[in-house]
């Protein structure tokens, strides 16, 4: 079995996939945050 060496492992996919997700995520919250202000300002 292969010795492993903590902190060799290269993640920088994984780290371009979570940045990703966080920057999905805050859009989808901006997103919904403006169509409820939107929404309490028209009353719908």
């Amino acid at each position: 079995m292969a010795e492993h060496k903590h902190g060799t492992m290269d993640i920088t996919d994984q780290e371009q996939t979570f940045h990703g997700f966080i920057k999905f995520v805050i859009r989808t919250v901006a997103v919904i945050f403006v169509i409820v202000v939107i929404m309490a300002i028209f009353g719908a």
